[in-house]
């Protein structure tokens, strides 16, 4: 049973489709996410390591799993409607482009003079228009509340371009709880299994790690209990505590902002505060965390080396797409013709890792052979 505050009907689709037999509208989006090319190719994207430097480091599509398991337990703790959180979380990365955040970077300096790039309205644009396989519409069609909750944030001049989905962030409401649930089971899994991805590496290491608070609880925890337990044991052990310590808190904090404020109605939501939250004391833990992973790991020169040359990737692509629109392929010179800068965005953010690197050797690459 859902709670009053829970989203329970949707508000339609952008264009109308019988209702669905067997399963949920939510559901139906969930489906959609999980049979398109673009949550496909997530398993070659990357969150800190590129591709090929290991098989056991996580990738997009890893992320998102993971980011899914932690949205469903909590929303169905605070009787959510876990359908549509679940469709947020697995969406929410779908418009990334390949090496992450350095990638990223690359590709909104890039588009500078053309309208800039951000992931978070790249996942939109990836569902509302740019996956194609229904005859009856481009993308995947998707219910408000999941284009929604895809669209963590926005400016004010983009927003007012996006119609009924960008009006929140003109109107400074929030959107659903299970919006707000996706967003912070996020940040939960990115922080803790870089944390785990890190010491994989080597980058990163226990002793180091001893002075950050959230990790030192729980590695003391183990080492006290577990002596002799052996270090990738160790390691495990400390990660999913520290992940299930905030969950346990974020649950209690954000059932007593339920409780406070009451809302008996998604519209009551939306005009309220932001309910989903950690406790005060849980979210200075969690933003340490954050700047120690920040200086530690993000800016780890072997990682800055790789980002470097991802970078570089990426913006000789664009250069050389830019220069010679003849070099894409043909769906991509179609799609060109109304805007070409913004269609060379949308392929190479299309782009896996491995297949950036492909692509980049077979544009500039000059081999001889006898």
């Amino acid at each position: 049973m859902l709670a009053d505050y829970a989203v329970q009907h949707s508000r339609g689709r952008q264009v109308a489709e019988a209702a669905p037999v067997g399963r949920s509208d939510f559901q139906r989006d969930r489906d959609r996410i999980i049979h398109s090319a673009a949550f496909r190719r997530l398993e070659y994207k990357t969150q800190v390591f590129v591709n090929h430097e290991g098989d056991l480091f996580r990738t997009r599509l890893t992320h998102s799993l993971e980011v899914a398991q932690i949205t469903r337990s909590i929303a169905r703790q605070l009787q959510l409607n876990e359908d549509l959180a679940e469709a947020i979380a697995l969406a929410h990365d779908l418009g990334h482009t390949p090496f992450g955040h350095a990638g990223q970077d690359a590709l909104n300096a890039c588009m500078r003079e053309h309208g800039g790039f951000e992931h978070n309205l790249q996942s939109l644009r990836v569902v509302d228009v740019l996956e194609e396989h229904y005859a009856e519409f481009d993308g995947l069609n998707l219910c408000f509340e999941t284009r929604e909750g895809i669209l963590k944030h926005c400016a004010p001049a983009q927003a007012a371009q996006l119609g009924d989905v960008g009006a929140r962030f003109l109107q400074q409401r929030r959107p659903s709880l299970e919006a707000q649930i996706a967003n912070l089971a996020d940040a939960i899994a990115y922080n803790n299994h870089d944390v785990d991805d890190g010491l994989r590496s080597g980058l990163l290491t226990l002793a180091q790690l001893d002075a950050v608070p959230l990790v030192a609880e729980h590695l003391q925890q183990v080492r006290s209990r577990y002596p002799d337990l052996p270090e990738r044991r160790v390691v495990h052990e400390t990660v999913r505590r520290m992940i299930n310590s905030q969950i346990s808190d974020l649950l209690a904090q954000s059932q007593a902002n339920l409780q406070q404020h009451a809302p008996d109605s998604v519209d009551a939501v939306r005009a309220a505060p932001a309910l989903i939250a950690f406790s005060p004391a849980m979210f200075e833990q969690h933003q340490t965390l954050k700047r120690f992973l920040r200086q530690h790991l993000y800016q780890h020169y072997q990682v800055v080396r790789m980002s470097h040359k991802a970078q570089r990737i990426i913006r000789e692509l664009f250069d050389a797409f830019m220069a010679e629109p003849r070099l894409l392929p043909p769906s991509a010179q179609r799609a060109a013709q109304p805007d070409l800068p913004r269609a060379v965005a949308d392929y190479i953010a299309g782009m896996t890792d491995r297949y950036a690197i492909r692509e980049h050797k077979r544009i500039f690459a000059v081999e001889i052979t006898a």
